[in-house]
């Protein structure tokens, strides 16, 4: 017979193992019991180390689908690419949460729901994050209650959020809050934008966000309201008349725009140049293609700069370090990067080990590279890190140009294309200049000056030079 005591206990214990929640050390699932079939959310994870938000940029599998563990659930567009994010778990996709194209997705966001059993698929047809989510059951009890006993009282919103009483950014922008504070900033009329990164897990807005964010309204609105009897600032000038065209920034293109702001703003850039004679390195080109013509492999002048420029890094190992605040990090390998355009910005995947490899296998890196990098198939070790970056630009018909250096690196070599001049190419026995035509090529070579002294860049480029007008030395 069951007491009334074990009844209790039995009922705590139910309700307990309802509410519990338990969270993988992956950070990619989330295990629920509710009144719904036992049941994972699958959440964005980080697939890079400074990822914040991500774009589902297609779903591999359908509702329904059996997924196995290391399969590829999505292709997630990242701040570096677009990476596949694989299942950590087996078990059949119950719900997608977002769909295709969903943008700025943070880090944690649930985005669909996994069951152990086809037969618990349909239970979900209708389920929400937002609504019939376990995560909003336990919102109330997981939220502290503020030091002040006294609930706040609704009062008018300061006059910076009066434009917006819905519980969205008014710019349209995802918020990561809990449905009850999503519910107590509607009854206050205020803009979560407004009230900034909460103090929830991943920076979710909570219900003690919202009350702080209320005691300081009345503060807020007294600093307000001063500036607001001043003129208006002048507005941004309005866009010349005629048809026009916005175009979506994606995940990389941002972190691209921010990256280059940041190294322009931050690293006491310097540049210097030299110019190159390239007769002998076409001239020795053409010999090794005709050796290797049998083989399918071509090389490149591309790929003698990689090759003389990992070659010099080894030889003035002081450019090949790096700017870490409180120390300068000096390098004991060289990984060269190589800047890629392609449709979604600029890439720059790496050659490992450059000043190792030959120049056949230089050239087979680069292509293998390159082509993964154009369409979108690159892994993050492929691209994340490298010590020294190349831009080349010749191909276009660029002389010269400088480039921005890619940080933590200290420094980036832009490469302008061969051209035909008259330069000197020695004296007769009269000491006399004589005067020849042959190739020649600019260039330029961006140094962080924290870590690379004036001097120090100089000696990298006459390594460089010394390497590109005598190519058999590599």
């Amino acid at each position: 017979m069951i007491t009334a005591a074990r009844m209790g206990a039995f009922g705590r214990s139910q309700l307990a193992r309802r509410l519990m929640i338990v969270s993988r050390e992956a950070g990619q699932f989330k295990r629920f019991f509710s009144s719904l079939p036992d049941h994972e959310i699958l959440t964005m994870p980080a697939l890079s180390p400074t990822m914040e938000v991500g774009t589902i940029s297609k779903w591999q599998v359908a509702e329904g689908d059996f997924i196995e563990s290391g399969s590829v659930i999505a292709d997630v567009e990242t701040d570096k690419a677009v990476v596949a994010f694989e299942a950590v778990d087996e078990g059949y996709l119950a719900k997608i949460l977002l769909p295709e194209g969903t943008a700025d997705i943070a880090i944690g966001t649930p985005v669909a729901v996994l069951v152990e059993g086809k037969d618990d698929v349909s239970a979900f047809k209708d389920y929400s994050a937002g609504g019939d989510s376990p995560a909003a059951a336990p919102a109330a009890e997981a939220e502290p209650a503020p030091a002040q006993a006294p609930a706040p009282t609704p009062t008018p919103a300061p006059a910076a959020s009066s434009s917006s009483s819905s519980s969205s950014s008014s710019s349209g922008a995802r918020i990561a809050v809990s449905p009850l504070a999503k519910s107590i900033a509607a009854e206050l009329g205020i803009d979560l934008a407004l009230v900034g990164t909460g103090s929830g897990p991943g920076g979710r807005i909570v219900k003690s966000d919202i009350e702080a964010y209320q005691a300081s309204a009345p503060a807020q609105a007294q600093t307000t309201a001063v500036p607001s009897a001043a003129p208006a600032a002048p507005s941004m000038p309005s866009p010349a008349a005629g048809p026009f065209e916005d175009i979506p920034l994606s995940n990389m293109r941002k972190v691209i725009a921010n990256r280059l702001l940041q190294s322009k703003r931050e690293v006491p850039h310097y540049y210097l140049s030299v110019t190159c004679n390239v007769d002998e390195l076409i001239k020795y080109r053409s010999i090794l293609n005709k050796k290797l013509e049998k083989e399918g492999t071509k090389l490149s002048v591309n790929d003698f700069i990689i090759k003389a420029s990992a070659l010099s890094m080894a030889k003035v190992p002081e450019v090949n370090s790096s700017w870490m605040d409180s120390f300068i990090r000096q390098y004991d390998y060289v990984d060269v990067c190589v800047a890629v355009a392609t449709p979604g910005g600029l890439m720059t995947p790496i050659v490992p080990d450059a000043d190792k490899l030959g120049l056949a296998g230089i050239s087979t890196k680069v292509k293998e590279l390159a082509s993964k990098a154009k369409d979108g198939g690159l892994q993050p070790h492929e691209f994340q890190g490298g010590t020294f970056t190349i831009s080349n630009l010749g191909m276009f018909g660029v002389d010269t140009f400088s480039a921005i250096i890619n940080p933590p690196q200290a420094a980036i070599l832009a490469v302008g294309g061969a051209d035909t001049k008259i330069i000197q190419s020695g004296v007769d026995e009269d000491g006399k200049p004589v005067y020849a035509s042959s190739k020649v090529m600019t260039v330029t070579l961006s140094c962080d000056h924290r870590v690379v002294d004036g001097a120090v860049g100089a000696q990298w480029l006459q390594a460089f030079k010394g390497y590109i007008e005598d190519p058999v030395s590599m």
